[in-house]
């Protein structure tokens, strides 16, 4: 006989009897699945009985109609290894998820439509929502509670109310989910601000509250909504990291006070994050408040399990509490994880972007510039190349809507980086316009290779498409473009030769070297470099750049063998061809 979770008053009850929900969030797409039944396990030792988890739309979607639930998005093997430790289970399947995770979860392709409005009552988006839930319901109903798994409640839309008010898009999910089959608790999210509620909230559906601290006074928000369950959705013990910005730190003490607090109030709550993982990849997304800000590749949040998955003063602290509350015996918990220093690696084989653009992206023919979703590319790079003919006088060459990191050429030789970050700063443009006054005798190539640092995955600004629209020279629009999509993903196609003492260090190369390694974890740290991307045996660890404060990559000891491939993509310049593989994470 399946369990049976519902609300009774102001009051969770599993059974008939009362629940706190004692949750942590970790996402099965940021973590190998090798590793989900070690961090799930430390989960349930900590005093916790519940895991939550985000779905990403646009990894199991990445092209329209096609899925993929297999390995990594595996979210079945996900929920059932939990269920083997006896942890039940909250997901969040969005649409939407922001998570800092590239367009909040959206897939790109939702942009190839120029007129498609998202997060609303719009027909076609919500057509496109209807066909994904439709395939992902049919995967998780036999997880539900009430079919004897353990998914005791599900997230209808995300934050909502920090974004939109359309109640008519809220209740078309609410009636989605009816229609699928999904027949567990249902809930929404929102911060504690009066304004966040009110846009985010449904009737009929149970609000629960996001916040990182004051739980004292913070579910004072929820009076108006009546007699509910105090709920936590999201308890942020940390925070996330912008590239440029510093490292953030949260103490244990600071993490105690407040799940104390909870306990006293008799609250449930979900510790986001409880392991953070890793954005591998291109899946980092950013944020667009004053000005673009990246997220950088760790996802380690701060949480009380590190990134790969260590202990931390916060994890011992809570698992205290947590056990001394509930009368759990503390038996022993696992070892921490295993590292290695291997060392240097020295990087002995280069193969030039520019003279590998045939090999590996697709070339097309475009009148004006366009964002690479139009050509059907979702991440990496893309590259406008035009010839500009006949006599013009220096002239200021302008570039509109970079989205997000361009390097400019003209007549092959780099004259100008355009970063979005800086997109707001006088001095800037002001630089730029004096790199940008170019004259034409005869012809003349321009080309504008542009990096895609992550969709925004938050707020307003979330139509982030990425390339260009626009090139002027004085007051005439440029036109005429072949267009290389490079997603990045089909590096075997590279034609590499071997590394020369007086190869060009600053123009963008991809760096191939060879490691012998242990089936430990480790960090590739990347002094020396500028800005690109690291690949170890076909797999992208994911963005690095020397702004920090990430400054080393988390290399999981499960993509090891005992002889290992390396590909680092420079796409600015590098002091020399190598790097150190580490035990330690470098922040800075």
């Amino acid at each position: 006989m399946a369990d049976k979770f519902e609300i009774r008053g102001s009051e969770f009850c599993l059974n008939g009897k009362p629940f706190k929900i004692y949750s942590g969030a970790m996402h099965y797409f940021r973590t190998l699945p090798e590793y989900w039944e070690d961090r799930l396990l430390k989960l349930k030792l900590a005093g916790f009985n519940t895991v939550e988890t985000y779905v990403c739309w646009n990894l199991h979607e990445p092209k329209k109609g096609e899925f993929d639930f297999e390995g990594m998005l595996d979210i079945v093997k996900f929920l059932e290894t939990a269920k083997r430790l006896d942890l039940y289970a909250i997901v969040r399947p969005g649409p939407y998820i922001c998570a800092e995770w590239e367009f909040g979860g959206f897939p790109a392709w939702l942009l190839k439509d120029g007129n498609i409005e998202l997060r609303c009552n719009n027909e076609t988006y919500l057509g496109h929502v209807r066909d994904y839930f439709e395939k992902l319901f049919s995967v998780l109903k036999p997880m539900l509670i009430s079919n004897g798994g353990n998914i005791i409640a599900m997230q209808i839309e995300n934050e909502y109310g920090s974004y939109g008010n359309d109640k008519k898009y809220l209740n078309a999910l609410k009636d989605m989910y009816g229609e699928l089959g999904i027949d567990v608790l249902l809930f929404t999210s929102d911060g504690t601000w009066c304004n966040m509620l009110s846009g985010g909230t449904i009737e009929g559906i149970l609000p629960t509250l996001n916040f990182g601290s004051k739980a004292s006074s913070a579910f004072e928000a929820l009076k108006p909504y009546g007699d509910v369950p105090k709920m936590c959705m999201e308890f942020w013990c940390g925070w996330f990291d912008h590239w440029g910005e510093k490292h953030h730190t949260r103490g244990a003490d600071s993490t105690l006070k407040e799940i104390e607090e909870f306990l006293k109030q008799g609250a449930s709550f979900n510790m986001y994050m409880f392991h953070g993982g890793t954005n591998f990849g291109f899946n980092a997304g950013s944020n667009h408040n004053k000005g673009f800000a990246p997220t950088v590749t760790s996802y380690d949040y701060c949480a009380p399990l590190t990134e790969w998955g260590d202990y931390t003063e916060t994890y011992h602290k809570i698992r205290k509490l947590l056990c001394e509350k509930q009368g759990i015996e503390m038996t022993e918990l696992p070892p921490s994880p295993e590292m290695q220093n291997i060392g240097k690696v020295k990087l002995t084989e280069e193969a030039g972007l520019f003279e590998n653009l045939d090999a590996i992206s697709e070339k097309h023919y475009s009148p004006l510039p366009r964002g690479m979703e139009s050509y059907g590319q979702s991440h990496g790079l893309i590259y406008y190349k035009t010839l500009l003919k006949g006599k013009y006088s220096a002239s200021f060459l302008t570039i509109d809507g970079v989205h997000d990191y361009a390097h400019v050429y003209f007549n092959k030789k780099k004259i100008a980086v355009i970063d979005r970050m800086k997109e707001k700063s006088f001095f800037n443009k002001l630089k730029l316009k004096k790199q940008l006054f170019v004259s034409v005798d005869g012809e003349s190539e321009l080309g504008i290779l542009v990096d895609a640092m992550g969709r925004v995955n938050y707020g307003a600004d979330m139509y982030d498409r990425k390339g260009i629209s626009k090139v002027m020279l004085a007051n005439q629009t440029i036109m005429d473009y072949t267009v290389h999509t490079i997603p990045l993903d089909n590096l075997e196609k590279l034609s590499f030769k071997k590394l020369s003492s007086d190869s060009d260090k600053s123009s963008p190369v991809f760096l191939k070297g060879y490691f012998e390694a242990e089936g430990k974890d480790c960090f590739v740290n990347m002094k020396g470099f500028t800005k690109g991307y690291v690949f170890v045996n076909g797999f992208n660890l994911g963005r690095y750049w020397d702004i920090g404060p990430q400054k080393a990559l988390y290399l999981p000891g499960a993509l090891l063998r005992e002889k290992n491939e390396i590909i680092v993509l420079e796409t600015e310049k590098y002091a020399s061809a190598e790097i150190t593989i580490q035990a330690e994470p470098a922040l800075g």
